[in-house]
């Protein structure tokens, strides 16, 4: 059996205005929350037990997930009354699972999407005997991220911070797997960074930490723009989540509408557009790359492209919105 942690407390502080009244992990992306699309990739990786570690507006979450059964998972929560950080969190969760000696957790970041090779990173921690192994993507330029080092082997060297010569194109992607050994380490009940505390730690007490290097599909939803941009390219590329809904009209088959939406037969939807129940898009209006929320309004003869339109708010007849956020 294999377990997994899911870190969904987080405020989302960047992502604001879309997290004001909605978490950072419940907010959807083509269609589903970015938490389903994890539970789902972890499922199909042969995970069969989640413990979600939720803080912010922890209240939310079970009563959409419930015990996992609808998804084929079991699930639980793990409530922080006060954030207690990446490993704190990962620690208070991982007693709930009662792990085992030389049992394995993949533990998920709330804000990362990718199409990375969950199931050959399980392998190769397994086959390595690692303690840690950590999936890392390549970047072009990783100034803007810490660096992750390996050695030909895969061997991770450093955990390093950002810098303006980085060491490495390699960087912490967000998705590990943890030994028990590992996890029993971080330390209860205080604050700890996984990040800046546990993964340094673990390397200078000489524990097994590899990476495993995936160029597949990878973004980081922290801003609203980047969120905008991973909805887009999960509903134009859906093989990119299996969460992602494949049931498109005939007349959108590049976007998302759901049913209760209400389009203008002369509309022009697409781009990777996701259209939210109780939404209305008026007569001969076109939105493009954008997302649409419940109850929110696009009048006649309006432009919307690569947007955010919160929940109830109204873009008036005429109008251009190109690249805003309107929450």
């Amino acid at each position: 059996m294999t377990k997994a942690i899911l870190l969904v407390g987080g405020k989302g502080t960047r992502l604001a205005p879309l997290t004001n009244q909605t978490p950072k992990p419940m907010l959807k992306v083509a269609g589903k929350p970015v938490t389903e699309h994890q539970i789902v990739k972890a499922r199909e990786a042969g995970i069969t037990e989640i413990v979600l570690a939720t803080s912010y507006m922890a209240e939310v979450f079970e009563p959409y997930f419930g015990d996992g059964s609808k998804f084929g998972i079991t699930i639980q929560y793990a409530v922080e009354e006060t954030p207690m950080g990446t490993g704190g969190a990962i620690a208070n969760a991982a007693d709930l699972l009662s792990l085992k000696e030389g049992e394995m957790v993949a533990v998920f970041n709330g804000d990362v999407l990718s199409a990375h090779n969950l199931s050959a990173q399980l392998a190769l921690h397994h086959s390595k005997g690692a303690d840690v192994t950590l999936y890392l993507t390549q970047v072009s330029d990783a100034r803007a991220y810490g660096c992750v080092p390996v050695d030909d082997e895969g061997r991770v060297l450093e955990f390093l911070e950002k810098m303006e010569n980085p060491k490495a194109n390699t960087i912490n992607a967000g998705c590990y797997v943890f030994s028990q050994r590992a996890i029993a380490s971080i330390p209860r009940k205080v604050v700890v960074s996984v990040e800046r505390e546990t993964f340094p730690n673990l390397l200078t007490q000489k524990f097994n930490v590899f990476g495993f290097v995936d160029k597949n599909y990878w973004i980081d939803m922290g801003t609203p723009q980047s969120f905008i941009r991973a909805s887009r390219d999960l509903i134009l590329q859906p093989s990119l989540s299996p969460a992602t809904s494949l049931n498109r009209s005939h007349k959108y088959p590049d976007a998302i509408v759901e049913s209760g939406a209400t389009v203008h037969e002369s509309a022009e939807i697409g781009g990777g557009s996701f259209i939210s129940s109780g939404a209305i898009i008026g007569a001969q209006s076109n939105v493009q790359g954008s997302i649409i929320m419940d109850n929110a309004t696009v009048g006649d003869n309006c432009r919307v492209e690569n947007s955010y339109v919160g929940v109830g708010q109204a873009v008036v007849d005429q109008s251009k919105v190109i690249s805003e956020i309107l929450g």
